[in-house]
């Protein structure tokens, strides 16, 4: 009787958190022929997390170690899914943060110290600090199972995939199975760009996979497994609550904001375009509340009438990139969700367009554009003014190899 009481409690719970923040989930519509279109359906989005019957008997009685930060929430109140768990009488032993940190209050590439969590006081150890990207063997003493929650938006230089490489690897090391909350992709819908290059490795762009991946992190770490990435070849143990009616095509529209600069729907669906501007010398609105849709550079006074002027944020941009000078360019704000999604294609037209207007071509990219880029070749096609079009058909062989790996790792249509 007491077993059925409990079964009982637990389904209510699930169906309580069913009409949850994924309602986001809609029938995307566009004009365009290369726009995501196929394939929608009318039905709400349950994340891995929300579904808590599906869990929630195998983690009870477990030592919990969670990677989770300010997008792991659970049910219509967004609730922390640490609290929620804690309250369901989990035994959560430590926090893992990613970059920003577990509340998501830290500056893009501010290091986060290890800290003892306010409201619950648990330990949370940074994996954005001093290095320290990956767990220890210390840190995972006494923990029997790590769970991984975090919302990611696709992109092969957005780190939380980065920090998902060296947790695999740690649990891997160490023997102990990893638990991933899936969530839905909010590009899933977007494959394209340049293949890394892995001379070019790095903790923004660790694998050979293109600029926007089309995956969720449930499928990339499976195929993160079963490529061989981890190092010495090993082999993480997943266990992957998936994300129900869920498909790759479906417009999204996240209830949390990913990271303190990713904060509208549009700079979401166009971070895979304009975040290549972190490797030159304009600005792309950090240091304004609309990061990502504003690109500008003071040389460019009398070429554009449209400007901006980055101001120090604190917990969002405290030195952005031509601070307090008045910027001239490109206003993006106005691009609707149906807009971007319906080009299809990571944009590369601002970024030609602004290399021809800017005046002193030799310091327009930075030494962190090749990285974000993952090789040399796209900087030397554009300062050899090559078009959208010959960038593109040089990409095409590494992006449908690409996509016939990538269907081995599918979960969802």
């Amino acid at each position: 009787m007491m077993k059925f009481k409990t079964f009982l409690q637990y389904t209510l719970i699930a169906i309580l958190l069913t009409h949850t923040a994924c309602s986001q989930a809609t029938d995307h519509k566009t004009d365009s022929t290369t726009s995501p279109k196929k394939d929608k359906i009318n039905t709400e989005i349950i994340t891995g997390a929300d579904q808590i019957s599906l869990y929630i008997d195998y983690i009870k009685g477990k030592n919990i170690g969670m990677v989770v930060n300010q997008t792991s929430v659970i049910g219509n109140n967004l609730t922390p899914s640490v609290d929620s768990l804690l309250k369901l009488g989990v035994t959560i032993k430590k926090i893992f943060g990613p970059e920003h940190g577990f509340r998501g209050d830290a500056s893009n590439g501010a290091s986060v110290n290890d800290a003892n969590d306010p409201k619950t006081g648990l330990p949370v150890i940074s994996l954005y600090g001093n290095k320290h990207y990956k767990p220890t063997a210390d840190d995972l003493q006494g923990i029997d199972l790590m769970i991984f929650d975090i919302q990611d938006v696709g992109t092969r230089f957005y780190t939380y995939i980065s920090t998902l490489h060296y947790v695999m690897e740690a649990c891997a090391e160490n023997n102990v199975e990893l638990m991933i909350f899936d969530r839905p992709n909010p590009n899933g819908y977007l494959i394209d760009g340049p293949i890394l290059d892995t001379a070019f490795r790095s903790f923004v762009g660790m694998h050979p996979i293109p600029i926007a991946h089309g995956m969720t992190i449930g499928e990339y770490a499976q195929m993160i497994n079963g490529e061989g990435w981890l190092k010495n070849g090993v082999k993480c143990k997943l266990n992957i609550i998936k994300v129900a009616n869920y498909k790759h095509n479906l417009y999204y529209k996240l209830p949390v904001n990913p990271s303190p600069n990713l904060n509208t729907d549009q700079s979401v669906l166009l971070y895979p375009s304009t975040c290549l501007f972190e490797g030159t010398t304009f600005s792309l609105g950090r240091g304004t509340m609309q990061p990502f849709l504003l690109i500008g550079h003071p040389a460019l006074k009398g070429k554009y009438s449209f400007s901006f002027t980055p101001k120090s944020i604190p917990g969002m941009s405290e030195n952005p990139p031509q601070k307090d000078k008045e910027c001239f360019g490109i206003d993006l704000e106005k691009m609707s969700a149906d807009e971007i999604r319906g080009m299809g294609s990571i944009n590369l037209k601002w970024l030609i367009e602004l290399y021809k207007a800017f005046p002193d071509k030799d310091h327009f990219f930075n030494a962190y554009f090749n990285k974000l880029s993952g090789s040399a070749e796209l900087r030397k096609q554009i300062e050899a003014g090559k078009s959208e079009k010959e960038i593109r058909k040089s990409w095409k062989p590494g992006l449908e190899k690409f996509k016939t790996t990538r269907k081995k790792y599918l979960l969802y249509e």
